[in-house]
């Protein structure tokens, strides 16, 4: 769809599928993003990545026709700036617990008088950044309504393991206890008229997700799918 950018086609109905990258290197991230993917991730929270890699990556990213999206170290608005500021056309935002904190963390993301986000980012995209916040934790599902009718959020996105833990169970989209969190949050979302996504690392489980209505689909993760595809050709070698 060359007529609607990114954040358009996020805050539309289209079903929007994605790559993780926790490895710092433009050649994977190319390499990844090539394979048709609408928006590859750029793990800052747990991968290699740091500030000072986002220009090659996120040019890399681009340059095949993905957008580049950045998974901030933490609900900050320095961490959310220097994203913006250097190449990527929206955040993905950890460690929010509150609706106070999402609420601060849109506000990291849009110039005045909408936000607070300091101009001058050399990179920065023309284009109105998204802002993507996660649910991870018993403390944001209770304030999970309220977040999402804030203006500015433009989608939620699962963190599954974290929230495993949180609530004290296994990390399975079967599991008892997970599945009825996950079930209210599709709920939310849907009534809400808002994206959801929940993470995933391989495209059976991105599947199912889909199936339940996410829309923010990620169907690979650099790091998991070279220890997948090792362990598949060796067990073959050996055979």
């Amino acid at each position: 769809m060359p007529n609607k950018s990114f954040a358009e086609r996020l805050r539309g109905t289209d079903t929007l599928y994605g790559g993780w990258i926790v490895i710092a290197n433009v050649i994977a991230a190319r390499t990844l993003a090539a394979s048709g993917l609408d928006y590859v991730v750029i793990d800052l929270q747990h991968g290699g990545a740091t500030e000072h890699d986002l220009p090659a990556l996120t040019a890399a990213i681009s340059r095949e026709g993905a957008t580049p999206v950045a998974r901030v170290r933490y609900a900050h608005p320095a961490d959310i700036g220097r994203a913006l500021d250097l190449g990527c056309a929206g955040v993905i935002v950890p460690n929010v617990e509150s609706v106070e904190q999402a609420s601060a963390a849109v506000g990291a993301c849009h110039y005045p008088p909408v936000g607070y986000r300091s101009g001058g980012g050399v990179l920065a995209g023309r284009d109105e950044p998204f802002c993507v916040i996660m649910v991870e934790s018993t403390a944001a599902l209770a304030d999970l309504d309220a977040t999402l009718a804030l203006p500015g959020v433009d989608g939620i996105y699962v963190g599954p393991r974290d929230l495993s833990y949180s609530l004290g169970c296994k990390l399975d989209p079967e599991d008892p206890v997970l599945r009825p969190a996950l079930e209210r949050v599709w709920a939310a979302c849907r009534s809400a008229g808002k994206p959801v996504g929940v993470h995933s690392v391989d495209g059976a489980t991105a599947r199912l997700y889909r199936s339940n209505g996410c829309r923010l689909v990620n169907v690979v993760a650099d790091a998991a799918a070279i220890a997948r595809t090792a362990a598949t050709e060796l067990a073959v070698a050996r055979s």
